[in-house]
Parts: structure tokens; C-alpha cells; sequence
């Protein structure tokens, strides 16, 4: 049984890892701008679900939040930040203002979390800290560059980390889920039934929350495809590009 705080965990794939995090035996604290859903969930989970509204791009609002989960339930155990911002847009339609907003969401509220939790962790000697990623932060892909580059930053930020606090009992992680059906892939031009459920990918997630490994994945299968992705990153982007053009022609007809 683990202490656990995630970000951005109200719906899709957070929502998901919490429910089965909970099922578990683990105590979970979730900071969220919405929290309606988790809420309802708390009633099943009263002593052991704590919701927290929370926007991740106040400082000060993290640090209250987590500080209350510490004080709450005295370690933290796992910290997971999977809050998320995207957009869709190519490169010459983007104003600079979006780039700013999905890097204060995934960029600098992961960074603002990592360092509202560190110092818990650092008393502690012990700790886990997991960033959710994507494959096309690795790979690129065209109209989602913001994303893609926050969640490139990220990829580099928790890589300087790991080596930054191995001697410290604190370790980093990368959480991979594939392309999941939620909110914030719906306007991409794939098919729905390419896409994976929210809750199969959130449950496989939340068993990986033990794991020792740097590179976390759901299933077997995803794993596979994230490693070839840091093998081959722009082929594949393009692949993927190619792919996903090729659906969206499909469904213009």
C-alpha cells in the first residue's frame, strides 16, 4: 500500500488510475481543477480518496494542496503528474500565447508539482516521482507542436533528475500510455476505434506504480512501440503523420 498524489486525474486516464489505485489498498490524493467525478468516487472511498481543486499553474495552490495531503497522511510515497494541455493547430495559426499555456500546464506545472513534493521526499529518503509523456513528445508530430515540445522538455527534465537525486532514495519515472480515447484526443483526425480505452490503459498504469523501471507502460505491447520510437523517432513521426492524414482523408470522403 502506497501514499499516492496525481495531478489532473478528474477524467480519462488519471481518472481511471485512481479508481484502480483505490481498489488496491492505496491512499490517493488528486489535485484537479475539476473534481466533480472524483467526488462521487470519494463516497465509496471516504477515508482513503482525498480531491483537492487545485490549478496547477499556481504555485502557491500546489504547494497548499500537497502540504495538505502530507499533512493528511504524513508520507508520500508516489507522485504522479499526468495534468494536461493540447492543442491543435499547425505551426503559422499558433500564436505564441498557446505555446505559453500548454507549457504552464505540462511543462512548468509538472515542474512547479516536482518541486512542491521534493522536499517531503527528501525527509523522507525515499520517494517516487512519474511524469506522464507521450510518444509523439519523442517522435513529433504535425499540428500538436506545443504538446509535443512540452512533453519533449519533460522527457529531458525528469532524465536530469534521475541522475540529479539517485543518491538521495528518490527516483523518476516516465509514464508512455498510447493514444487513448479522452477529451483531449478527441479533435485528432484517428479513428476512435484506433484508440485505447481510457480505463484498460488507467488500470494498467496504476500496476506500474511499484514498478522499479524508468520507462513505464501499460502493456507489453506499448512498451515495444515507445522503444521503437526512441530508436527511430522521425521515421516513425512521419509514419504516424502519414497514418493519420491518410484517416482523416478517409473520413472527408
Amino acid at each position: 500500500m502506497a501514499n499516492v498524489i496525481i495531478t489532473g486525474a478528474n477524467q480519462g486516464i488519471g481518472y481511471y488510475m485512481v479508481e484502480a489505485m483505490l481498489a488496491g489498498g492505496n491512499v490517493v490524493g488528486v489535485l484537479d481543477m475539476e473534481i466533480d467525478r472524483l467526488l462521487n468516487l470519494q463516497k465509496q472511498y471516504p477515508r482513503s480518496l482525498l480531491p483537492l481543486r487545485c490549478n496547477i499553474q499556481d504555485a502557491n495552490a500546489v504547494i497548499k494542496c500537497v502540504g495538505l495531503f502530507a499533512e493528511g497522511f504524513h508520507t508520500i510515497d508516489v507522485a504522479i503528474h499526468n495534468a494536461c494541455c493540447c492543442s491543435f493547430s499547425p505551426l503559422e495559426e499558433t500564436e505564441e500565447d498557446v505555446f505559453h499555456k500548454v507549457f504552464d500546464v505540462n511543462y512548468y506545472g509538472g515542474l512547479r508539482f516536482i518541486k512542491a513534493v521534493l522536499p517531503h521526499m527528501v525527509r523522507q529518503s525515499k520517494g517516487k516521482i512519474m511524469l506522464t509523456s507521450s510518444g509523439v513528445g519523442v517522435t513529433g508530430f504535425f499540428n500538436i507542436s506545443p504538446y509535443a515540445s512540452s512533453k519533449g522538455a519533460l522527457e529531458a527534465l525528469v532524465k536530469c533528475l534521475k541522475i540529479e537525486y539517485q543518491d538521495k532514495g528518490i527516483t523518476f519515472h516516465l509514464l508512455h500510455p498510447p493514444l487513448t480515447r479522452t477529451k483531449s484526443s478527441a479533435p485528432l483526425p484517428v479513428p476512435t476505434e484506433f484508440m485505447a480505452d481510457p480505463k484498460v490503459v488507467g488500470y494498467g498504469l496504476a500496476k506500474k506504480i511499484a514498478s522499479k523501471q524508468f520507462l513505464l507502460c501499460h502493456s507489453v505491447g506499448q512498451k515495444i512501440q515507445i522503444k521503437l520510437c526512441y530508436r527511430f523517432p522521425l521515421l516513425l513521426g512521419k509514419l504516424m503523420g502519414k497514418m493519420a492524414l491518410r484517416c482523416a482523408d478517409g473520413k472527408g470522403r
